[in-house]
């Protein structure tokens, strides 16, 4: 396996850097399948006579897997390089599909977890690590959008894979015609065995066309003094276990679980909440199911679209701005919303689109902060310790919605008034992310890497 070796991946001289995003997207847009399993959540629920809580903790599972995952594997991803951990990840995240659909064949609920859940979830947090550092430092004058064109691919995920499932489900099931119809365990068996095909293919294609600057490799014309200028980048390196100690990673990690929070809230009762918001005195909603579907695919777009756009826009504005526009104007907007989102559609679209995007920005920007604070040394494995918040919004974010509507009535009761108790708690929730992000300063040099010291020479412009 010395093929997979970092040195076997180091470009050659007058490589061209933009070949690079294409590999890192290859293995993104495949672990974005992760936001598309409501496509056949109905259809485990039927299969397993199981609850729609006990099907959604499949889901549950591998979110929190990604996170540890990646705070325990990211020192090993750069040590080893991307090809290796890209390669890993393909392994980890098509063994949790097969492991799934021999669960689904079976009937035993209990496999789903530990395939797609825990094993699948490994394939997560290491593949949504892999390529963030090397990007980082291929776009040394762009880390914004270098990170913003990787993590895109994983809010994008979701885009192609749902229409792929829904279409595969209908090939799979000969009753796909019937009304009302939902489809079969084995239709959803089969399109597990079928997605682990599709993604190993496409994972191994990322991983084997990825490739690491040489040492000393700098984009031409790039100044680093340039770079230098910002008051919060710094120039010197620190490891990832000095950065945990230090009170600026635990300010973004706030700052990230409150943003999270606050987002994945919304995304978690998308449907749903868009009906309730319009509900009328006689029960009726004026959004029909389907256009509710269709909400819940734009805001699929605002999240894909704001970790490009918010992220590269950081390159000019710098991270603490930007976060603090995601924390400040998020909370604004959420006020808007609870106060005065069932006035109109339009109002009520246009609001939860921005918020999601500044939900997706947040991700996408997390990784060029860390690189701005703590240099490129093991941004990989900081990063990989900062999801942790994510897995911990995963469980939070849901919680505190749930618990708000579940004291207010029961589904098909609600009302836009309902929400407004869960939408004033995240206000409040991203004030204190945005206090937090106020509170980063540089890091102290107490922390910092001694030079001679390094285990490798870095680019000139991180030395």
């Amino acid at each position: 396996m010395g093929f997979l070796d970092r040195d076997h991946s180091i470009a050659p001289p007058g490589f061209n850097r933009w070949l690079v995003p294409p590999a890192a997207l290859a293995v993104h847009l495949c672990i974005g399948q992760a936001y598309a399993t409501s496509v056949y959540k109905t259809a485990l629920v039927k299969h397993f006579g199981a609850s729609l809580t006990e099907i959604g903790v499949i889901f549950s599972i591998a979110i929190v897997m990604l996170g540890l995952s990646a705070a325990i594997m990211g020192t090993w991803v750069d040590r080893n390089g991307p090809r290796k951990a890209m390669f890993t990840s393909a392994m980890f995240w098509v063994g949790g599909f097969l492991i799934g659909s021999l669960g689904i064949f079976s009937h035993q609920l209990w496999l789903v977890y530990l395939g797609y859940g825990v094993v699948g979830g490994i394939g997560l947090g290491i593949g949504y690590i892999s390529p963030v550092s090397t990007l980082i430092k291929w776009f040394p004058d762009r880390p914004g959008l270098a990170t913003g064109m990787a993590i895109m691919g994983f809010g994008g995920g979701a885009l192609i894979a749902s229409p792929v499932s829904q279409a595969l489900l209908k090939a799979y099931d000969p009753n796909s015609g019937a009304q009302g119809w939902v489809a079969s365990g084995d239709a959803v068996g089969k399109l597990f065995l079928t997605l682990a095909v599709i993604y190993l293919v496409y994972m191994l294609f990322g991983a084997f066309t990825i490739k690491v600057p040489a040492d000393g490799w700098r984009p031409n014309g790039f100044d680093p003094a340039k770079v230098k200028a910002a008051k919060l980048v710094t120039t010197e390196n620190v490891s990832a276990k000095n950065a945990v100690k230090t009170r600026q990673f635990w300010l973004v990690w706030v700052a990230l679980f409150c943003n999270v929070t606050a987002g994945i809230g919304i995304l978690e009762q998308a449907a749903p909440m868009i009906q309730d918001f319009f509900r009328q005195s006689d029960g009726k909603s004026l959004v029909s199911a389907g256009v509710a579907a269709g909400f819940v695919g734009l805001l699929s777009i605002g999240n894909m679209a704001g970790r490009f756009a918010w992220s590269a826009t950081s390159d000019v504005t710098g991270r603490k701005r930007i976060y603090m526009m995601y924390l400040g104007v998020g909370a604004v907007l959420y006020i808007i919303l609870a106060l005065a989102g069932s006035s109109t559609t339009v109002l009520y679209v246009a609001l939860a689109f921005v918020i999601i995007s500044f939900y997706g920005g947040g991700f996408s920007t997390a990784p060029a902060y860390l690189r701005d604070l703590f240099g490129t040394y093991q941004v990989g494995a900081i990063h990989g310790r900062l999801l942790t918040a994510w897995s911990a919004a995963g469980v939070a974010g849901p919680l505190i919605v749930n618990a708000f509507l579940d004291a207010q009535g029961k589904p098909g009761q609600l009302n836009a008034a309902s929400y407004q108790p869960a939408l004033l708690t995240m206000v409040a929730l991203l004030v204190i992310g945005f206090v937090a992000n106020l509170l980063v300063k540089p890091v102290d040099a107490r922390f910092h890497e001694p030079r001679p010291d390094r285990g490798r020479t870095e680019p000139a412009m991180e030395a």
